[in-house]
């Protein structure tokens, strides 16, 4: 294999090129490694890159499977979201307030990848506190989408998706309060999970956030599910964590015989790109291919679920930086000043009435699904979201037509966030007009994973996705 055919391989393929001897995990890091070298002046995915140290511990990993006591990800690459903490490391949130903060601890989910080998070779960018489905700060300038530098890679775990699309990495993480790992999987054309509540231990405060998740990142369904096996289960720190540990099953589903899927084009309020809608139409010809029935359904969902949704942020993830105003608002962005004072504006009752939503879009949704074994809807109403996208508005085209509109108006992605007990992974469609991708959103009743990653294994073994187009500027 010539290094340029290592740069796009998953992790489940390197494992075992790296078991046969066939290449080895200095061979993949190095190539990761020139990838990025090539790619990075024009994406901006990375914060921080550790090559040096990576490199050397690809050398141990190296020796690790020469003697057999190498682990399930021995020696594999891993891009580390710069929301997470990796101790000796800075983890600025891509804000000028953090920007030398340093960690003397690791999070969770990265130790435990950590501990089944993984290598961080770099920290992913972010925009400011996670704030935009677009990914840019003032601390870290503007991410690029690698299959259109003029678009955005998504967000807030843009630098993450950016990476994988790319080939400047083999695994990664993200975090998810309104869609922040599925939005950008589904502009970079890769798989994104976000699990149930409690499936994957959160870090406090916002483990008692339920809206809030972690979770992987790859470029195929497989990996994710080995990711998942292996950062999920309990912990003491974390008193939402589940008690029970599920270990998710990735082999080969041939067919879906029997299964019912009920589908939804827009969520019955959105409006949807040509481009986008397409590829979920050919998407679901494929599902029924596999033996499955395909029926539209309506939710009974509108606007209101977005007023919903601003008002429980505002009470958490808004509360939580709002002192920020008085104390350092020269360092923050636009996007993040008017974030925080338009919370200012909610009320207690404004988040008991968001809660109050949340149990009715479930009390459609949950007996719903009592006849049906997934749900199925685009992950984003369109792919052309420029890179410099930001709050409240921003020029978004949708279906040749521009126009001012808000995040909410654009991702599919929150409301399984407010209800944030189903499982939702995004896996890619195909390729729109622009040159970017699309993708859908699978979800399952509350707490069944498996049936997510069963309909997803089958759909991706089924799907023959249109060759990845970079930027011609990227050579």
């Amino acid at each position: 294999m010539k290094n340029e055919d290592f740069i796009y391989l998953t992790a489940d393929e390197a494992v075992k090129l790296f078991v046969a001897g066939e290449i080895s995990p200095v061979d993949l890091m190095q190539a990761i490694i020139d990838r990025s070298e090539i790619v990075e002046p024009h994406i901006n995915a990375f914060t921080e890159c550790y090559f040096d140290q990576a490199l050397k511990q690809a050398r141990e990993a190296e020796k690790r499977y020469q003697n057999g006591s190498q682990r399930p990800l021995e020696g594999v690459p891993l891009a580390v979201k710069d929301e997470f903490r990796l101790k000796g490391t800075r983890r600025t949130s891509s804000s000028l307030v953090y920007k030398d903060r340093v960690d003397d601890e690791t999070d969770i989910i990265i130790q435990r990848l950590l501990d089944a080998g993984a290598i961080v070779h770099a920290k992913t960018a972010t925009p400011e506190f996670c704030l935009l489905g677009s990914c840019h700060s003032r601390l870290w300038g503007v991410t690029r989408n690698p299959m259109n530098l003029d678009m955005t890679p998504g967000g807030s775990s843009g630098g993450s998706g950016a990476a994988l699309a790319a080939g400047t990495t083999t695994i990664a993480t993200g975090t998810d309060i309104g869609g922040s790992i599925r939005i950008p999987a589904s502009l970079c054309g890769i798989v994104g999970y976000k699990a149930p509540y409690g499936r994957n231990p959160e870090i406090p405060v916002f483990n008692l956030d339920f809206y809030s998740h972690s979770g992987p990142m790859a470029r195929s369904v497989t990996d994710i599910a080995i990711m998942q096996n292996i950062i999920s289960g309990p912990d003491n720190t974390d008193i939402a964590s589940l008690r029970e540990k599920l270990t998710l099953d990735y082999s080969p589903v041939e067919n879906l015989n029997g299964w019912k899927i009920a589908y939804s084009k827009d969520l019955d309020f959105l409006d949807i790109d040509a481009d986008v809608q397409r590829n979920t139409d050919q998407a679901l010809e494929i599902f029924k291919s596999l033996g499955a029935q395909v029926e539209a359904i309506e939710l009974g969902w509108d606007e209101s679920i977005i007023e919903a949704v601003h008002h429980y942020w505002a009470h958490g993830w808004a509360a939580t930086i709002a002192d920020l105003l008085e104390t350092n608002r020269a360092d923050l962005t636009d996007y993040t000043i008017w974030f925080l004072e338009n919370a200012l504006n909610s009320t207690p009752a404004d988040y008991i009435q968001s809660l109050q939503t949340t149990v009715e879009m479930y009390n459609r949704f949950g007996p719903m699904m009592d006849e049906y074994d997934i749900f199925i809807c685009p992950t984003l109403a369109t792919s052309n979201v420029p890179a410099e996208f930001t709050w409240p508005a921003s020029e978004v085209k949708i279906n040749g037509v521009s126009k001012a509109t808000d995040e909410e108006h654009w991702s599919l992605t929150y409301p399984f966030n407010m209800l944030s007990r189903c499982p939702v992974m995004s896996i890619p469609t195909g390729l729109s007009s622009n040159g970017v991708a699309t993708g859908m959103q699978i979800v399952s009743r509350t707490f069944d994973d498996q049936r997510v990653f069963s309909a997803a294994l089958a759909f991706e073994q089924a799907f023959q996705p249109p060759q990845r187009i970079l930027d011609k500027r990227i050579k």
